[in-house]
């Protein structure tokens, strides 16, 4: 009786911080380089089914995203900082226009990283 106690008390230690912390399974992996810091928001209302800069149609229900710089078709791993939830977005657009704003995510993407309105973001290569 007893070592079957120890057994699952074990089994409870080993299981215990995945089972309290399931934010940090979305964390970038140790080596992941962050690329950029800074505010996100999230944009689609009026853009469904407009072409985007790269020939596309916006779907909001997509994991897409807008970015100043990076090339079209990039993969970009965004995790929110405050709740640690993290997102695999591929860039199809152009933007963000607003001021002090790093990347523009499309509704799916921002609802995934619970992002309601602007949050500050870490964008790390997702390869």
């Amino acid at each position: 009786m007893k070592r079957t106690n120890w057994l699952a008390a074990a089994v409870v230690l080993i299981a215990a911080p995945v089972l309290l912390s399931p934010a940090q399974a979305d964390e970038p992996s140790p080596g992941t380089r962050t690329m950029q810091q800074g505010a996100a928001s999230w944009y689609g209302p009026g853009f469904q089914g407009r072409k985007t800069a790269s020939g596309e149609r916006f779907n909001a229900g997509d994991f897409t995203a807008a970015h100043r710089t990076l090339p079209f078709g990039t993969r970009v791993r965004v995790m929110n900082r405050a709740n640690g939830r993290s997102v695999v977005v591929r860039i199809n657009d152009r933007g963000p226009y607003a001021h002090g704003r790093v990347i523009d995510l499309s509704r799916a993407s921002a609802k995934a990283l619970g992002v309601n309105g602007v949050a500050q973001v870490a964008l790390a290569s997702a390869e």
